[in-house]
């Protein structure tokens, strides 16, 4: 029992010198627990709605009204037109709206059957799914409390319309998100893998004998994860496109452009990740810890608008976030350049950020 006690109490001295063990061990799950928890939800809250009044009456108000107080959905706009309206649910900008006919009012004055339109963005197929069953549930309510006044007969009927996706099909939505998902893990987990091993090995030393300069050896480390990774973004896409039967309705340059920019993310992060870690055990842990955060903050099994309003400014700089983005609205609703840029901004900021840092630390270590 006393050599026990002593092994015992010189593991816990190391345990307590050594601060990233404690941080790996309860720290990091603990927000991982804190993240998956509050992320991970079936419920589709907050939905940007967008609505063309072409009543313009008290009536019509009073449904804005109803349909904005729950929390499934929430005022982003008034528009003109229909045609602004669709334009905004293809630019990404909301996710619904709602078109409320001119004779609104007078057909429930009349006590005669009205009908309003709501459109839905179906990219993704479960959330507009659940969108529709929650307008639809609004609008029921709001005719029940039509039959209970002194307008008994007027009754008031939703039409859902299904945009960008009109067969609903969940994949769509689903292997847009987990290709930015499987560029940054395996990018960020192959890079760091090979520049521990390589640190290991002790080739870094003849690194510095040859007469290669700093900017060439680093180069040479990019280049060929680079040419890699583009083999199994290639392969996905065929996937995407002739399994899954993704569309591409828009221009598949914006896509390849976001997939580079992607896999430059990815290997900037092991690249960090291999520069910070001693071992191939820290950089294990430490990939393991930053990946599934940056997964599940990315939007790609659940929309960011149902996210809690604390959280969804973290899925701003998110790389697979905005990859996501700019492969769903280049492939899936054919947007443009024009409203994408934000997305790609973010995108090939978050790189750059990444690859001086790990050029500026791997220089360190090879001078």
């Amino acid at each position: 029992m006393p050599r026990l006690f002593a092994l015992l109490l010189k593991e816990f001295r190391q345990m307590r010198h050594d601060r990233r063990i404690v941080f790996i061990a309860i720290i990091a799950p603990f927000i991982q627990l804190v993240v998956f928890g509050y992320v991970l939800s079936a419920d589709v809250k907050n939905l940007p709605l967008g609505v063309v009044d072409e009543s313009r009456t008290s009536q019509s108000r009073d449904l804005i009204e109803v349909m904005t107080q729950s929390e499934s959905f929430r005022l982003a706009g008034m528009y003109g037109s229909t045609r602004e309206l669709g334009d905004a649910i293809s630019r990404g900008k909301i996710d619904a709206g709602l078109v409320i006919p001119y004779d609104y009012a007078r057909n429930i004055v009349l006590r005669k059957t009205t009908q309003i339109q709501i459109l839905f963005d179906a990219t993704n197929a479960n959330v507009a799914d659940i969108a529709q069953g929650y307008a639809a549930s609004t609008v029921n309510h709001l005719s029940s409390s039509l039959a209970t006044g002194p307008f008994s007969p007027a009754k008031v009927t939703l039409v859902a319309t299904y945009v960008n996706n009109p067969g609903l099909v969940d994949s769509w939505f689903m292997v847009t998100g987990i290709l930015g998902i499987l560029l940054i893990l395996n990018g960020s987990m192959i890079s760091s893998t090979m520049m521990i091993k390589e640190r290991s090995a002790g080739t870094l030393e003849q690194l510095l004998m040859s007469p290669a300069s700093t900017t060439e050896i680093i180069l040479s480390k990019i280049i060929p994860l680079f040419v890699l990774l583009a083999c199994l973004a290639a392969v996905s896409l065929t996937a995407i496109r002739f399994v899954f039967g993704v569309p591409m309705h828009g221009s598949l340059l914006l896509v390849a452009l976001g997939v580079a920019l992607c896999m430059l993310c990815g290997i900037a992060l092991g690249m960090c990740v291999a520069t910070i870690a001693t071992n191939a055990l820290q950089a294990q842990l430490a990939v393991f810890f930053l990946n599934p955060p940056l997964a599940t903050l990315s939007g790609a099994f659940t929309p960011i608008e149902a996210m809690p309003a604390w959280l969804q400014p973290f899925t701003i700089p998110n790389p697979i976030a905005n990859f996501a983005a700019i492969a769903r609205g280049a492939l899936i609703r054919g947007t443009d350049f024009s409203a994408l840029w934000q997305n790609f901004a973010w995108l090939a900021a978050v790189t750059f950020a990444l690859l001086a840092f790990s050029v500026v630390r791997y220089r360190r270590q090879l001078l």
